[in-house]
């Protein structure tokens, strides 16, 4: 059985041992969009890892789309990112 692409962000970004992760698919939300028409989805994720600690939002979010690797051309059209340490989740659930 093939792995459905949240599975396999999922997947691919336990390399930044996360403490919490959500990845949610909105692609429903770009139905018509230009980019939306090769097929690749838009999705959005929350991350919570130490991984990020002293890290800037840049630094965050290329660590993100490393960790995703290959999945950038053939499965994600976009992606939103919320990347936190643990002690900016508790401040800002």
């Amino acid at each position: 059985m093939n792995a459905t692409r949240i599975e396999k962000i999922r997947e691919r970004l336990q390399s930044l041992q996360p403490e919490h992760l959500s990845v949610t698919d909105e692609s429903h939300r770009h139905v018509g969009h230009p980019g939306a028409r090769d097929g690749r989805g838009h999705f959005s994720c929350t991350i919570v890892s130490e991984a990020f600690r002293d890290k800037s939002m840049l630094e965050r979010h290329r660590m993100v789309y490393q960790a995703l690797g290959d999945l950038m051309l053939t499965d994600i059209h976009a992606m939103s990112i919320r990347a936190l340490t643990p002690e900016q989740l508790d401040r800002n659930p």
